[in-house]
């Protein structure tokens, strides 16, 4: 027992003292089709907590000779805390995570994409029904510059012909209405 006492007394200090000297974690998977037991300490006498399998993430804790400490996420939602052998990790993902990975971002941008074909079709046909709006405005504004041009030019001397026959109408009228009126009356009699 005092052996035992021991043995884990520089194994237990050892366990304290290095998760305070860890830096920020790095990240790791569970590289090949393999299945790792996580333990409880950095052997394998010690306890089994967990198994990692290809493809889990892993949160690197701290390394220790020949061991590595993970946080493994399982499948139940439960983070496992524990070591396994160290060599077992990449640090990038496997391909056929790579893979599904890969798939959901292509189906997620044929998504998009068909939404900005719908997008683009959509502005396209706006684009005509402007382009034909245009072109109607157009011919009606040719149309209102040529009646304005006709109005503000030529086509104003029917108008001023008339006005200066009334006005010259009246001066002939005022003229002979004036003689009559001044005309003296003779109080002659002729026989």
């Amino acid at each position: 027992m005092r052996r035992f006492i021991l043995v884990l007394l520089p194994v237990l200090t050892f366990g304290l003292v290095l998760p305070a000297l860890s830096t920020a974690a790095d990240k790791g998977w569970v590289r090949g089709e393999i299945r790792l037991n996580i333990r409880t300490g950095p052997g394998t006498q010690f306890k089994i907590v967990g198994v990692a399998k290809t493809g889990d993430g892993a949160e690197i804790i701290e390394r220790g000779d020949n061991w590595t400490k993970v946080r493994v996420s399982s499948d139940d939602g439960k983070n496992r805390e524990g070591w396994i052998p160290e060599g077992y990790l990449n640090p990038v993902p496997p391909p056929t995570l790579r893979l599904s990975q890969a798939e959901a971002q292509v189906s997620h941008l044929g998504t998009e994409l068909e939404a900005l074909r719908q997008q683009a079709e959509a502005l396209g046909i706006t684009a005509r029904e402007l382009g034909e709006q245009e072109s109607s405005q157009a011919a009606e504004i040719e149309e209102l510059t040529r009646e304005n041009i006709r109005l503000s030019a030529g086509d104003r001397y029917p108008e001023w012909i008339t006005g200066a026959s009334i006005l010259a109408a009246g001066m002939l009228l005022g003229s002979l209405l004036h003689r009559a009126s001044t005309r003296r009356q003779q109080t002659r009699i002729r026989l």
